[in-house]
Protein backbone atom coordinates (compact mmCIF):
# COMPACT_ATOMS: atom_id res chain seq x y z
CA UNK A 1 0.00 0.00 0.00
CA UNK A 2 3.04 2.35 0.65
CA UNK A 3 3.91 2.33 -3.14
CA UNK A 4 0.37 2.75 -4.10
CA UNK A 5 0.22 6.12 -1.61
CA UNK A 6 3.60 7.02 -2.94
CA UNK A 7 3.08 6.16 -6.70
CA UNK A 8 -0.48 8.39 -6.28
CA UNK A 9 1.88 11.62 -4.98
CA UNK A 10 3.98 11.71 -8.03
CA UNK A 11 1.72 10.80 -10.45
CA UNK A 12 -0.63 13.94 -8.72
CA UNK A 13 1.93 16.26 -9.19
CA UNK A 14 2.95 15.46 -12.02
CA UNK A 15 -0.71 16.06 -13.12
CA UNK A 16 -0.87 19.17 -11.78
CA UNK A 17 2.62 19.92 -13.59
CA UNK A 18 0.52 19.00 -17.15
CA UNK A 19 -2.36 21.54 -16.30
CA UNK A 20 0.24 23.86 -15.63
CA UNK A 21 1.97 23.24 -19.29
CA UNK A 22 -1.90 24.26 -20.52
CA UNK A 23 -2.64 27.09 -18.95
CA UNK A 24 0.64 28.77 -18.52
CA UNK A 25 1.87 30.20 -22.18
CA UNK A 26 5.55 29.50 -22.00
CA UNK A 27 7.26 26.70 -23.79
CA UNK A 28 7.53 24.52 -21.16
CA UNK A 29 6.48 20.63 -20.71
CA UNK A 30 4.36 19.46 -18.13
CA UNK A 31 7.37 17.68 -16.83
CA UNK A 32 9.10 20.23 -16.28
CA UNK A 33 6.44 21.71 -14.51
CA UNK A 34 6.07 18.94 -12.22
CA UNK A 35 9.49 18.21 -11.33
CA UNK A 36 9.73 21.76 -10.30
CA UNK A 37 6.45 21.72 -8.46
CA UNK A 38 7.60 18.76 -6.77
CA UNK A 39 10.93 20.32 -5.43
CA UNK A 40 8.96 23.50 -4.05
CA UNK A 41 6.74 20.70 -2.30
CA UNK A 42 9.65 18.78 -0.94
CA UNK A 43 11.55 22.40 0.15
CA UNK A 44 8.58 23.72 2.06
CA UNK A 45 8.13 20.82 3.50
CA UNK A 46 4.52 19.82 2.17
CA UNK A 47 5.81 16.39 0.67
CA UNK A 48 8.30 14.81 3.09
CA UNK A 49 11.03 12.79 1.51
CA UNK A 50 9.69 9.56 3.05
CA UNK A 51 5.99 9.84 1.40
CA UNK A 52 7.86 9.44 -2.17
CA UNK A 53 10.90 7.99 -0.98
CA UNK A 54 10.21 3.73 -2.38
CA UNK A 55 8.62 4.44 -5.13
CA UNK A 56 11.27 7.26 -6.51
CA UNK A 57 13.90 4.89 -5.73
CA UNK A 58 11.88 2.44 -7.93
CA UNK A 59 11.48 4.43 -10.42
CA UNK A 60 14.85 5.78 -10.69
CA UNK A 61 15.65 1.50 -10.73
CA UNK A 62 13.63 0.76 -14.10
CA UNK A 63 14.33 4.38 -16.11
CA UNK A 64 16.91 2.81 -18.46
CA UNK A 65 13.83 0.15 -19.44
CA UNK A 66 11.62 3.48 -19.81
CA UNK A 67 13.87 4.54 -22.65
CA UNK A 68 13.88 1.12 -24.77
CA UNK A 69 9.84 2.30 -26.01
CA UNK A 70 11.39 5.51 -27.53
CA UNK A 71 14.78 3.98 -28.69
CA UNK A 72 12.72 1.32 -30.73
CA UNK A 73 10.31 4.55 -31.98
CA UNK A 74 13.32 5.85 -33.53
CA UNK A 75 14.62 3.21 -35.79
CA UNK A 76 11.84 3.32 -38.54
CA UNK A 77 13.30 7.01 -39.28
CA UNK A 78 16.74 5.99 -38.54
CA UNK A 79 17.14 6.72 -42.34
CA UNK A 80 16.54 10.37 -42.42
CA UNK A 81 18.31 10.60 -39.38
CA UNK A 82 21.09 8.47 -40.46
CA UNK A 83 22.84 11.63 -42.56
CA UNK A 84 23.27 13.94 -39.42
CA UNK A 85 24.29 10.85 -37.15
CA UNK A 86 27.42 12.40 -36.55
CA UNK A 87 25.61 15.96 -35.14
CA UNK A 88 23.58 13.98 -33.33
CA UNK A 89 25.99 11.89 -31.66
CA UNK A 90 27.75 15.08 -31.08
CA UNK A 91 25.06 16.87 -29.35
CA UNK A 92 23.77 13.52 -27.28
CA UNK A 93 28.01 13.50 -26.11
CA UNK A 94 28.33 17.15 -25.43
CA UNK A 95 24.64 17.62 -23.53
CA UNK A 96 25.57 14.46 -21.18
CA UNK A 97 28.46 16.24 -20.17
CA UNK A 98 27.14 19.27 -19.78
CA UNK A 99 24.54 17.71 -18.02
CA UNK A 100 26.77 16.08 -15.71
CA UNK A 101 29.50 18.44 -15.00
CA UNK A 102 26.18 20.71 -13.62
CA UNK A 103 24.78 17.80 -11.65
CA UNK A 104 28.19 16.86 -10.29
CA UNK A 105 28.81 21.15 -9.10
CA UNK A 106 25.17 21.56 -7.95
CA UNK A 107 25.66 18.34 -5.86
CA UNK A 108 28.84 18.88 -4.20
CA UNK A 109 27.86 22.62 -2.99
CA UNK A 110 24.75 20.79 -1.92
CA UNK A 111 26.46 18.28 -0.05
CA UNK A 112 29.23 21.03 1.46
CA UNK A 113 26.51 22.98 2.50
CA UNK A 114 24.93 20.06 4.05
CA UNK A 115 28.07 19.83 6.03
CA UNK A 116 28.39 23.07 7.23
CA UNK A 117 25.36 22.96 8.65
CA UNK A 118 26.02 20.21 10.76
CA UNK A 119 29.02 21.97 12.03
CA UNK A 120 26.98 25.05 13.52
Amino acid sequence: MTYMFQFLIIAAVSFVGELLSLIVPLPIPGSVYGLLLLLVLLITGVVKLHHIEKAADFLIQIMPMLFIAPAVSVLPIFGSVADSLWAVALVCVVSTLVVMIITGVVAQALVTRKEGRKHE
